[in-house]
Order: C-alpha cells, then structure tokens, then sequence
C-alpha cells in the first residue's frame, strides 16, 4: 500500500509538470462505463437447451472447463468478474440467454418473463442492462439468411424476435432507471456473389422498418444498427454493410455500431469516430480484437484498441455520445479471466487516453510545430500511467494486475472446475 501510495504521488507530479491533473483523468474514467458482454460466460451457447449448434458466423474454439450451464451459473460468474473491474459498468446480454425455456415459446414470443432472474439481479446489484436480438444458432436462419430472407414467414419470426427483444430491452430500462441499449446485427449474407444485391437489401430495410415501427421512448431503450465486412459462409455478401447501416442510421436516428473486429484489419476505427461524432454524435462500439480476421481475441493493449481509446475520450469531450461494449469470446482460457483482462485493458487505454497532454498537444498544432507535436506523443507513451492505474485499482477495493489471477483462481478450484 506504502509503496502504491508513493508511486502515485509521484506520477501525479509528473503528470502535473506535464500539465495533466491525474484525479481529473480518474473521475473522468469513473463516467465511462463498460457493457460487459455476458456471452463470453456461455460460449454464445444462451439457455434454451434445444441443442442447436453455433451458426451465422458465431465461432468460439476452445474447451477450457467451466463454462456457464445456464443463467444462474453465468450470473455467478459475472459476480466474480465484475468484483475485479474497478470503476460501475453494465451487463449487455444476447436474445438468447433466457432464464429458462418455455415449451412452445420460441425467440419471437420471449416476454421480460424469459429474463426475470436478469432482471432481479441487475436492481439488486444496481447495474444497467443491455440487450441484443440473437439471429443465429436456430433453424429459422435459413441459407444464412434472417431479415433479408425472401421468405415472409421467415422474416416474419426474426421481427417478432427483434419487436420482443426490443421490449425487453425498454422494460429494463423503466426497472432500472437507465435506458437499455438494444443493437441489431444480423448475420445475414452469402458464400459467393449472389446475382442480386438489391432485394436482399431492399428486404433488410424492410425488415428493420418494421421492427423500428414501434416506438419506444428513448429515456427507455436506445436503438443502435451494426454492419459487417464479412463473414463464415458469407464471405463475399454481406447484406448489412457499413454503407448500408451507416445511412440507414442516419435517415432513421439511430445509433450506428462500430465493432473493431466487423472491418478490414487496415481500417482504424480509431479514425472513423470523428468523422461519425461531427455527423451523427451517437455511437456503440463493440470492442474485440480481430487477429487477421474477425475473430473476437480478448482485448490487449495494442495501437489499435489505444487509437480507439484516445478518440472516445476526444470526441466524448467534444460532446459525442459514445456507448462502450465488449465483444468478444475466448474458450481456450478461463472465461472470467477473458473478461477481468479485456475490460481492464479498455479501462487503461481510456485512462491513457484522458492523461495524455491534450492542450500542449493542441498547441503544437495551432503553432504548425509538427515536430513538437510527434516528440511529446511519443514522450507520452513512457510517462507512468500505471501508476495511476494502480491508484485507481486502490480506491475501488480492486486488486491490482499482479493479484487479481488469486480470486480467479481460487474460484475455478472451488465452483467452475467442478462443474460438468
């Protein structure tokens, strides 16, 4: 503690000469919450015990013991995790990851019935709740196709799921008194390039009209639209691109999704949220790591992810709204481990980002003085922001980097491993 207590006293005064006041940088990162994605607890598996395999180019690798059976198991998980990320977060959850099933109620007739353990649980613990509609892993994603299928009945199952979940979705918020953030990804698309790209769109459009059709109020959910480059099994279409989504956010006010993992791996997402915050100021991002493709690695502390850090925190102070989730499964390693890790590294790329030098930095640019400008940068990467993590650690009762493996791991000897 001694020693922590004197790191910091000494970070901050470095920060200070530097013109950075590091209890600013703190209760600034105490406004930024996390939406902690529940299905890196359950493999992108839910809870509806029918047996259908992963589909619409959701893939988890690995068996590492342990994994979440059902709610209960999953919320208990989450319990650990969330005792070692510091700072007030949320818990976003799939259409899918149902308290118990109901024979005979299918995803288009879940009801706030279908999540009341959820529910009880957030207000208990004072937490927000998200949602997302789960369009894959069912029989009725038909030749990869959901909202955009050219069958009626088809489309007509996977907009009740949308319309449900939707109101779930505001139901939490009214609970909980914070609106519930519901995103639309569909994994719709094909192999190779169909004759027709129109109608597809034509239809997702449609689709998504409908959905959207029944208007709830803000103050209770927020609709956000997320695009994909591409996918397995539809590597060459995807109906809902950037483009797609992108206008169709803006003609219709709702958020657009950015997932750093859904572009080519030589986009900066970093990049687009200023160009999206001067036009449109609402944002979700979905945050994972793509190693050549999108394949949803835990969260590291590399350029990419501390660009996408160092913009939210500009464009937040420029008044954009930007709303940060985690998205990402890993079943080769603990999967409580997976989310202390990854949310802790976007916690300390935020933190890197709102104690960099901001105002000198801007002063080397009002100056032309482009070379002062890539000396403090780079200046900035070895002042000592971990020590000021560490203190931040502290203050929420959190352990720091090099403890938090102990809890993990004395609760996967005494609950996780022992399940079967």
């Amino acid at each position: 503690m001694e020693r922590t207590d004197q790191n910091y006293r000494i970070a901050n005064e470095i920060y200070a000469g530097c013109g950075v006041d590091t209890e600013q940088a703190m209760r600034e990162l105490e406004t930024i919450p996390l939406s902690i994605h529940a299905w890196q607890g359950d493999d992108v598996q839910g809870f509806e015990g029918t047996g259908h395999a992963l589909t619409g180019g959701c893939l988890v690798s690995g068996n590492y013991p342990g994994c979440a059976r059902n709610s209960e198991e999953l919320r208990g998980d989450l319990d650990v995790a969330l005792l070692l990320i510091p700072g007030s977060h949320r818990i976003c959850l799939q259409g899918h990851e149902i308290d118990r099933a109901v024979p005979g109620v299918d995803r288009d007739a879940f009801t706030i019935e279908q999540f009341s353990g959820w529910l009880a649980w957030a207000e208990a613990k004072k937490l927000g709740l998200d949602i997302a509609p789960a369009f894959y892993s069912h029989p009725k994603l038909d030749h990869g196709l959901s909202l955009s299928h050219p069958d009626a009945g088809i489309r007509r199952f996977w907009i009740d799921h949308a319309k449900s979940i939707r109101r779930i979705g505001a139901e939490f918020g009214r609970v909980l008194g914070t609106p519930a953030v519901c995103n639309e990804w569909v994994p719709d698309g094909f192999k190779d390039t169909p004759a027709d790209r129109v109608a597809p769109r034509e239809r997702l459009r449609e689709s998504l009209d409908e959905i959207f059709a029944d208007e709830l109020p803000e103050t209770l959910l927020l609709d956000a639209v997320e695009s994909k480059l591409f996918g397995i099994g539809a590597e060459s279409f995807t109906v809902g691109s950037h483009d797609f989504y992108l206008s169709y956010a803006a003609k219709r006010g709702k958020l657009i999704c950015l997932d750093s993992g859904h572009f080519h791996p030589t986009e900066s997402i970093g990049d687009k949220l200023s160009a999206l915050a001067v036009m449109q100021n609402r944002i979700l991002l979905h945050v994972s790591r793509g190693v050549r493709w999108d394949s949803d690695h835990v969260l590291v502390m590399n350029d990419e992810l501390l660009s996408i850090a160092r913009e939210t925190v500009r464009c937040r102070d420029a008044g954009a709204e930007i709303h940060i989730g985690l998205d990402y499964f890993d079943a080769s390693i603990n999967r409580i481990a997976a989310w202390v890790i990854g949310a802790r590294n976007m916690q300390k790329a935020l933190l890197r980002g709102l104690l960099e030098p901001f105002s000198r930095l801007q002063k080397c640019e009002e100056t032309w003085d482009f070379t002062a400008r890539l000396a403090l940068q780079e200046e900035s990467r070895a002042l000592p922001w971990g020590a000021v993590w560490e203190e931040f650690c502290r203050r929420h009762d959190v352990p720091a980097d090099r403890d938090f493996m102990a809890e993990i791991r004395n609760y996967e000897r005494e609950i996780t491993l022992l399940r079967n």
